[in-house]
């Protein structure tokens, strides 16, 4: 059964995820689906398990190589702060000028539970970050602009009455 992505609103996106103690068949098994969930549409890059209603640090990216996970992440490095538009498979059809760094390093764990440091640059960063945000309860209209975030609000507002009057 394909998972549901939970949009705004949902009061499990503003959750804190939990702190996994183990990678499990159970984890793995979320993963499959959540990647399964990124591939269903074109342009998905990363989904954090909260997105789906799992209140657990763990997200699954996939920027062409093949879908990864990273368990229990945190940034523990960063530098050079820019402002990037964004989206997010949560609020849909909504992009918004956020601030993000163009490194970071991340701790996490794993699949097959081994603790690493990985870094990365551009895009593959901004990944990381929104995917932590996720885990943290902490959405790309609580840090753009108080201008941007109610344009984007009344805009989601909007574009979600007619979704689902089209579904009627």
């Amino acid at each position: 059964m394909a998972l549901e992505i939970r949009t705004l609103g949902d009061p499990v996106l503003r959750e804190n995820c939990r702190v996994l103690d183990g990678v499990g068949p159970g984890v793995n098994g979320l993963v499959r689906k959540m990647g399964d969930a990124i591939h269903a549409e074109p342009g998905r890059a990363g989904l954090a398990a909260s997105q789906v209603g799992v209140l657990e640090r763990l997200f699954v990216y996939d920027l062409g190589h093949g879908v990864r996970c990273f368990v229990n992440p945190e940034i523990v490095e960063k530098e050079n702060e820019y402002i990037v538009e964004e989206g997010c498979l949560s609020i849909p059809g909504i992009m918004v000028p956020v601030p993000r760094y163009y490194r970071v390093v991340l701790r996490c764990t794993t699949l097959s539970g081994h603790k690493i440091l990985f870094e990365s640059v551009g895009f593959l960063a901004q990944v990381f970050q929104h995917e932590c945000d996720h885990l943290d309860g902490v959405l790309i209209i609580d840090r753009c602009g108080d201008e941007e975030r109610r344009i984007a609000l009344e805009e989601y507002r909007v574009m979600d009455f007619q979704r689902r009057q089209a579904a009627l």
